[in-house]
């Protein structure tokens, strides 16, 4: 068996850390087993490295090793990408296509980013895990495969699993053994050493002199917290090595080049809070609709009742609808209408407050008001629909979250036939 050191010095693995040195003690250990293995670590720790330290200490060394990012293939095309297809599966299909997982018989596959797999592709790679078997998309020929299957991830598994997004059961079939890479931040001795090889290895691609940093320097490099971990340190020396023209670099310029902490950077936001935030605004869009929903209604009776009895009457019949619409009015004893907008109807209006042809009148307002009735009641249907769905036909949930009864609910659910 070789020694961590050994493995090290053949891999370029820079560092010291004892989370470091027992990750990769772990893929010595694994490595002549055919046991799966999840490597776990945030974006830019070098994940790539344990599937190819594993693959060629296995007895697999001389077959293929595949790396696939299994987030940078699309939806719709990575079934055809793992698994191949058959002629004619699909439109542009023009030839029958070998999947990853046939072409890389006998060797290793390494799945970056599994997270990512839509569920129907976790499906068939369940079954290649239990039994070595899948299908060609298009084909209905069971093919058999002998592949070993390395998979990283830089998402948490268990939360993807409590929203659905990723299954239980291959979960488990992928974490037989789980290899966890630490971050940048971790390992604070190790960032001046992997400086320093970057800074070299872009002296010698430039052709120029290897950087070098003061004390202040070293010591502001290794407060910083890198949450692009490895990735970001690399850039970061490339950057200083082909801008700065002065190789001694002191700790005011390695701060040019490195951004504010959380300033400009996108920000994370927890997707329960973007989930909470975006259901609090709906709730309250809902509320909103039915209250003008009530208001137009309002409306449109005090407009029908000035049409058929005239101001005076209007305001003996429906006091507290007036007082609703327009609101109270201190120190008057009653609302003057002749200061309001009249609506268009009343123009045939006589001096008397009557109307020479109230049939005509009448029959306008109604189509308006069953046009605006048929609008209104298509938007509360589509309410109460998105509102069932959202909580599972519970009706007590649904009329809560509308700001209705439950009994109420009822009856729209039975008065729209949902």
């Amino acid at each position: 068996m070789e020694s961590v050191q050994n493995i090290k010095q053949r891999f370029e693995i820079i560092g010291n850390e004892p989370k470091l040195n027992r990750a990769i003690e772990k893929a010595i250990q694994v490595a002549p087993t055919d046991i799966s293995v999840l490597v776990v670590g945030e974006s830019g720790v070098g994940k790539e490295s344990i599937p190819k330290i594993i693959h060629s200490l296995s007895h697999r060394k001389h077959g293929k090793y595949i790396a696939v990012n299994c987030g940078a293939i699309p939806e719709g095309t990575i079934d055809s990408e793992l698994f191949g297809h058959e002629k004619g599966a699909f439109t542009g299909a023009t030839s029958t296509r070998e999947g990853y997982f046939e072409v890389a018989n006998g060797g290793t596959i390494f799945l970056d980013e599994v997270g990512e797999l839509p569920l129907t592709t976790q499906v068939r790679l369940l079954r290649i895990l239990e039994n070595g078997e899948f299908l060609k998309v298009g084909s209905s020929q069971v093919q058999k495969t002998d592949v070993r299957i390395v998979a990283a991830t830089n998402v948490n598994l268990f939360d993807a699993i409590q929203k659905g997004k990723f299954r239980e059961d291959l979960y488990y079939r992928l974490s037989t053994v789980d290899i966890v890479l630490p971050p940048l931040r971790e390992r604070k001795e190790d960032i001046h050493l992997l400086f320093r090889k970057f800074a070299a290895d872009f002296a010698h691609k430039y052709k120029m002199p290897p950087l070098k940093l003061d004390e202040a320097a070293v010591q502001l490099l290794q407060k910083f917290r890198w949450s692009g971990n490895i990735r970001q340190l690399r850039n970061v020396a490339e950057q200083i090595s082909v801008l700065e023209t002065n190789r001694e670099i002191n700790a005011i310029i390695l701060q040019s080049y490195l951004p504010a902490e959380g300033s400009n950077l996108p920000s994370v936001i927890s997707d329960k809070k973007a989930e909470s935030d975006f259901s609090t605004e709906r709730d309250i869009l809902y509320k909103v609709l039915f209250d003008m929903k009530s208001d137009l209604n309002d409306l449109k009776k005090l407009t029908l009742e000035l049409m058929k009895n005239g101001t005076a009457k209007a305001q003996d019949i429906n006091p507290n609808l007036i007082s609703k619409i327009y609101g109270s009015q201190e120190n008057e004893s009653e609302i003057d209408f002749e200061e309001r907008p009249k609506p268009a109807l009343m123009a045939s209006q006589k001096q008397d407050n009557h109307y020479d042809e109230p049939e005509d009148n009448y029959l306008f307002a109604e189509t308006i008001e069953e046009e605006e009735i048929l609008r209104l009641e298509q938007k509360e249907i589509e309410m109460i629909k998105k509102s069932l769905e959202k909580n599972k036909g519970k009706r007590k949930a649904a009329a809560e979250e509308l700001g209705i009864s439950e009994r109420t609910l009822y009856r729209k659910i039975k008065q729209f036939d949902l």
